[in-house]
């Protein structure tokens, strides 16, 4: 099944939407004041009943020709004369304004598609969000609030119509499907989140994913508990069981409430985050100490290193020296983690 862009996302834009209720609306307009005149009209010269004036109206102005329903008087005639012009003027237009805002409608989806497929097929180290649930909609606004770069997939059209108004690059189809996932550019992609509605389309996705791109990172919401080894059988690198997070969160707030309220007023009341940072070879930091760090006044704090071999060190102590390809955990000010980054890595955030 190829890719499809919702027919609704572009057809319902702002601009599209607003020209095409004003012709809808003029063209009612119209209609109505032509049936309204020609009725009054025929009932104040011709004395007809208002049924057979509006019926008389009606006949004239879409020009079927079934002919006068009573005989019309001279000053009659000219009236219907003038009935006759106008409305057949007015369902000139209103067919070439039907047929202008079809036009418009297909050209617009016809273009939005080939937008759409142009900036996947400029996507590289992207990640892929499979399904626009509650979950793939957290996931979704973590990507955009890190810049990320990601493409959804979604079955639901008023999902991906919602996510395209917002701003965000998404597309109408089956994301178990191979095709499709190739479409996203799975070969390309930096990692795939799978939050579809159930753990079977979930393992399905991770499979497909893995196949097509085995350096992918795939991480996977789950629903029961037991599906979780399967999924990493299937090739996923994290598992997430959301009810299961929520009720340890839950119960941590309550057994540890000003650790629980920290984390919250550090993560959302400040402009504080996590971030990992890796050294690269270019990087002013390269085998040096983090007590050196210390000296740049970065104001972050390293919690962790995680060592290229794997080895991953807690804390670690200020004469602890960092290697090229070590990955720093750090937590600070978003100024200051850009800073630490362009130390490591050599290159200007």
């Amino acid at each position: 099944m190829p890719v499809r862009v919702s027919t609704k996302s572009h057809a319902q834009r702002p601009g599209i939407t607003e020209n095409l209720r004003r012709r809808l609306f003029f063209i009612a307009l119209a209609m109505a004041l032509t049936l309204a005149g020609g009725t009054i009209g025929f009932v104040t010269i011709e004395h007809y009943p208002w049924f057979d004036a509006f019926y008389m109206t009606l006949t004239t102005v879409t020009t079927v020709g079934y002919g006068e329903i009573r005989g019309l008087t001279h000053t009659g005639r000219v009236f219907n004369s003038f009935v006759i012009g106008f409305g057949v003027i007015i369902m000139l237009l209103a067919i070439g304004a039907m047929t202008q805002i079809v036009l418009e409608l297909e050209l617009n989806q016809f273009f939005g598609r080939r937008r759409i497929k142009s900036m996947i097929e400029k996507l590289d180290g992207h990640v892929i969000l499979c399904g626009l649930g509650r979950v793939g909609q957290g996931a979704a606004d973590e990507l955009r609030q890190a810049g990320a770069s990601f493409v959804i997939v979604d079955k639901d059209e008023d999902r991906v119509e919602g996510a395209i108004k917002d701003g965000m690059l998404a597309v109408y189809a089956d994301a178990s499907r191979d095709d499709v996932l190739k479409e996203v550019g799975i070969e390309r992609a930096k990692g795939l989140i799978a939050t579809l509605s159930s753990d079977a389309d979930n393992l399905f996705v991770i499979l497909t994913a893995r196949t097509l791109n085995p350096k992918v990172e795939l991480a996977a919401r789950i629903m029961d508990s037991t599906s979780e080894q399967k999924l990493r059988r299937a090739g996923a690198n994290f598992v997430f069981a959301p009810y299961d997070s929520t009720g340890h969160r839950m119960a941590q707030a309550l057994l540890r409430p000003h650790v629980h309220q920290f984390m919250d007023f550090t993560m959302q009341g400040l402009n504080v985050g996590i971030e990992q940072v890796r050294v690269g070879q270019r990087g002013d930091m390269v085998d040096q100490s983090l007590a050196d760090m210390v000296r740049r006044d970065t104001g972050v704090i390293v919690l962790a290193i995680r060592r290229s071999s794997g080895e991953m060190v807690f804390n670690p102590p200020p004469e602890v020296r960092v290697q090229s390809g070590d990955h720093l955990i750090a937590m600070g000010e978003t100024d200051g983690l850009r800073k630490l980054e362009q130390m490591l890595t050599g290159v200007v955030a």
